[in-house]
């Protein structure tokens, strides 16, 4: 079902922290027209964490009712509260998306065993498909391959994002779930080994700068042609580091402002890229050609 660049979009705002819908549009038809084959709205990348429902809601209805299908369109369904993700994965689903993209629970540090019977109880309530995402970085707890085989055989699941910077990670993950559960990565700086290991493509921070050279380099990859996926991936490699500089999206909803694709609007508690970084960035844009 999920192949190819998939992009954690960021979310627009003004600078007021209001979200800025003019910019949303642009950066929709952006993708659309470089390549981009899904996009996440409101997951971390889109600073989920400050987003309202009523927020997230208008984002995902004008995202269906101007990209019509031509790019798959998911939308980020997690909480850290079983009963809210569920009740959230129940109305989100029902707004048109192709999927939900749902985050292990942070900071309430689950079991294995309540990480199986959470995503079990969202794809219970969820009318679309789901993809998991384990990124340990941000929630404190690491979904297992063998958790994730377990939650692979449910008719809901059908793909993880997995942000742990493992290529082996990933193998064990490929040969746990079967060949109808795909395999994203979500760390753009090993995506490339990852699709060469057997995943399907990454959702990816540098595709909001970058969306027509991840795109290539995912391509490469899939078909095998790794000299070619090495080289298209080579200038952004740059990108791939420094987007991480500080807190995402700090950096790359900077590289953006400088692209004149957004304002330079954030909401706390994240602030503006300290100074110290810029030109790191520049030198990084530079190398990818941005």
């Amino acid at each position: 079902m999920f192949s190819g660049s998939y992009v954690a979009i960021v979310t627009p705002m003004h600078a007021d922290g209001a979200i800025d819908h003019q910019a949303w549009a642009r950066l929709l038809e952006f993708h659309a027209a470089n390549g981009t084959r899904g996009i996440v709205v409101g997951g971390t990348t889109g600073e989920s964490a400050t987003l309202s429902d009523a927020e997230l809601r208008e984002l995902v209805v004008r995202s269906r009712e101007q990209l019509r299908g031509r790019v798959q369109l998911l939308a980020g369904a997690g909480t850290s509260s079983t009963a809210a993700t569920v009740e959230r994965a129940a109305w989100l689903g029902g707004l048109g998306v192709d999927a939900l993209l749902v985050v292990t629970p942070a900071y309430n540090k689950p079991t294995q065993e309540g990480l199986y019977l959470h995503f079990a109880a969202v794809a219970a309530a969820s009318p679309v498909p789901l993809m998991l995402y384990n990124v340990p970085g941000r929630t404190a707890v690491d979904m297992l391959p063998q958790t994730v085989a377990r939650l692979a055989e449910l008719p809901r699941i059908v793909a993880i994002k997995e942000a742990v910077a493992d290529v082996g990670r990933v193998r064990e993950l490929v040969a746990a779930c079967g060949p109808g559960f795909d395999v994203l990565s979500g760390d753009d700086a090993t995506a490339r080994e990852a699709v060469l290991a057997g995943a399907r493509g990454t959702v990816s921070v540098t595709a909001n700068v970058a969306p027509r050279q991840m795109s290539e380099v995912m391509a490469a990859a899939l078909a095998g042609r790794r000299e070619a996926a090495e080289a298209a991936d080579a200038r952004l490699a740059a990108l791939h580091e420094r987007l991480f500089l500080e807190a995402n999206p700090i950096p790359v909803k900077w590289v953006m402002h400088q692209m004149g694709l957004i304002g330079p609007g954030l909401r706390l508690p994240l602030t503006p890229l300290s100074q110290r970084f810029h030109e790191r960035l520049r030198e990084a844009m530079r190398a990818a050609g941005l």
